[in-house]
């Protein structure tokens, strides 16, 4: 999705961005979109493994805020935008099978099954409107691509099958203004908060900050460092590690965008 249409469906309502995304009009990446308002990723689960999950995001808060909870078979959200259909208001669905990734689709309708749980879990584009009026720049909307995204060394605590790394989405941020941005996303931390690492990639166990695990590669300028946050992904890479024989996520970078407020979710 280029710059362009980003500033289109900036100042657009979830609801109307979410219609547009179930007409599959729009099926690309959404940060920057829907200025204001909370996105989330999503994991949904065969019923035998909701508490395991459960249990592993209770122990992970950083990389797995909870904002809601669906109960086995549902698909309508009931709070954080109420009506929603899970299978169809995100862009981009993931489907694995035995933590394979067997494919992409704008809809998991033929996917859906009955036994599902799914997680709606805070994600880090919430904040960076917050960032963006303190002044903060995000280069991955300044280049209009998807935010670059690493599984790094970080072990995550271990919760019945499930057990991996983190994954972390990575933002270059002028020296002087890293202080601000710690401060102003340690106050949201149901969209994961402050950074776990900043500065040298390698200590974090990424060998190649040009060769993201998920997402777009991004320009990091003269007196700028990267700076790293825990990530909604991580699921995804925990699900490729411990291996349910089921499950359907959002693809990275494409989130389903809630009609929560991103203030409401500050301390």
């Amino acid at each position: 999705m280029s710059k362009t249409e980003k500033n289109i469906y900036a100042k657009e309502t979830p609801m109307a961005v979410r219609e547009l995304i179930r007409e599959e009009k729009i099926t690309g990446q959404t940060s920057g979109m829907c200025e204001g308002y909370a996105q989330a990723n999503l994991i949904s689960l065969p019923k035998k493994y909701a508490y395991d999950f459960l249990l592993f995001a209770m122990r992970n808060p950083k990389a797995c805020p909870i904002l809601e909870v669906l109960e086995e078979g549902e698909v309508l959200i009931k709070e954080v935008a109420r009506g929603a259909d899970i299978r169809r208001d995100i862009p981009k669905y993931r489907v694995f099978e035995n933590g394979e990734l067997k494919g992409e689709y704008e809809n998991v309708n033929a996917f859906w099954r009955d036994d599902l749980v799914s997680f709606l879990i805070g994600c880090s584009f919430s904040f960076e409107d917050e960032l963006m009026k303190a002044g903060i720049p995000i280069r991955h909307i300044e280049q209009g691509c998807n935010v670059p995204m690493y599984i790094t060394n970080i072990a995550c605590k271990k919760a019945g099958v499930f057990s991996g790394n983190m994954v972390v989405s990575m933002r270059p941020i002028p020296y002087e203004l890293v202080p601000k941005a710690v401060l102003v996303t340690g106050e949201m931390p149901k969209v994961h908060g402050a950074p776990v690492h900043v500065g040298d990639p390698k200590a974090i166990g990424i060998s190649d900050i040009n060769k993201p695990d998920f997402g777009d590669s991004v320009e990091i300028r003269d007196g700028e460092v990267p700076v790293f946050w825990p990530c909604g992904v991580t699921p995804q890479a925990v699900v490729m590690n411990s291996k349910p024989d089921f499950c359907i996520t959002h693809s990275p970078g494409h989130m389903f965008i809630t009609d929560v407020k991103n203030v409401s979710l500050k301390y």
